[in-house]
């Protein structure tokens, strides 16, 4: 969680103004630019918060310029001008003087070229941050890394926060007369960020609506920087031992169209991205690893990463079968199973589930 969050008080602000009247400062926006050796501060608007806003400014703290941040939540121009950056208020889109709103009509600013989705303020501050963002959590990352989980967090995880904001659906239900199955809004993040704020018969004061914030602030952070965690310490190294089983796949068999994980990982998502990289898509088609228990698992590769079809099935006459009806009818020792769909198969060991795969073969 993020510490020293505080709220300026309205005390606080009158002071800053009776600061820059002690140096001689006559506008706000000269006394910004005089805070430059002083606490920055981060702006965002009072009263009930989003999800978008609430990851905005927990994504800025994340900074090392923004860690020690004063924030305040206000509507007053006077406030915005007292602030290193304003996000999801103050109806203007100019970073280079730290605005970051969406609000206005004529805002149309997406990710890239490559998105159609408008941004929130979430959407704003990753575009603008979100590099840096990830190289701090993930220190470790090659540059390249770096931008690599730059690019999926945002299509993985910020995207579907502007959307929510911005009001597009997933799908076009409507047009389509496509109706849900279930209520599914309280079980998704923007849902139970808007189900934090203070209810309508409750205390509604400022102080309140503040304290609600940062503990909604830390709720969807914790998510985000979960899932970065996640995706760099976690997937980006299993992309590794994905890359080094396919550069050994002809020494585990002349085809080239079996790969054995040293360890288990995550791989289909890697494998698909790896052999595209290389101009040889749809070229593997078994993927041999052990389990948590030691036993072998031999996988089919699906046609992609959502699909139940696969590019090439284990032998259909042993689909089904388990244990000792399997060894005596696949004539190999140590079977355990091969699924009756034919999608995978387990035995004891390695050796066994890649004679499997080449009689699949």
């Amino acid at each position: 969680m993020l510490k020293n969050f505080r709220i300026l008080d309205k005390q606080e602000v009158i002071s800053s103004h009776r600061i820059a009247l002690v140096f001689g400062i006559t506008s706000m926006s000269t006394f910004k630019r005089t805070k430059l050796n002083m606490v920055k501060q981060i702006c965002t608007h009072s009263g009930s918060f989003h999800a978008d806003e609430a990851l905005a400014v927990y994504m800025l703290r994340i900074l090392p310029q923004f860690k020690d941040a004063n924030v305040v939540r206000s509507r007053e121009p006077s406030v915005w001008e007292q602030s290193d950056i304003v996000v999801d208020v103050s109806g203007k889109y100019d970073e280079a003087k730290g605005l970051l709103d969406h609000h206005q009509r004529e805002f149309a600013e997406t990710f890239s070229e490559n998105y159609k989705t408008k941004l929130s303020s979430a959407g704003l501050v990753y575009k603008h941050f979100g590099l840096d963002i990830i190289k701090t959590l993930q220190p470790q990352l090659t540059e390249s890394q770096a931008e690599f989980l730059y690019q999926k967090v945002y299509r993985d995880f910020i995207e579907s926060l502007d959307a929510n904001d911005n009001g597009i659906s997933n799908f076009d239900s409507e047009e389509l007369g496509v109706k849900p199955k279930f209520h599914d809004k309280n079980i998704t993040i923007p849902g139970i960020v808007s189900g934090m704020n203070p209810r309508w018969n409750e205390d509604s004061s400022d102080a309140t609506f503040d304290e609600f914030f940062f503990k909604a602030s830390d709720f969807i952070g914790g998510v985000f920087t979960n899932l970065v965690k996640g995706y760099g310490e976690s997937w980006i190294p299993a992309k590794t031992l994905v890359e080094e089983a396919i550069d050994a796949r002809f020494d585990v068999d002349a085809s080239g169209k079996i790969i054995v994980l040293s360890q288990f990982c995550p791989w289909k998502e890697h494998l698909y991205t790896i052999e595209k990289e290389r101009g040889i898509e749809n070229q593997i088609l078994f993927v041999l690893f052990a389990d948590s228990s030691g036993k072998w698992r031999v996988s089919t590769v699906s046609l992609s990463a959502t699909s139940f079809k696969f590019r090439k099935g284990l032998p259909e006459p042993l689909r089904g079968l388990r244990d000792e009806e399997l060894s005596e009818k696949s004539g190999l020792p140590g079977c355990i199973f091969i699924h009756a769909a034919g999608f995978i198969g387990g035995a004891s060991s390695k050796e066994t589930v890649l004679k499997l795969a080449q009689m699949s073969l």
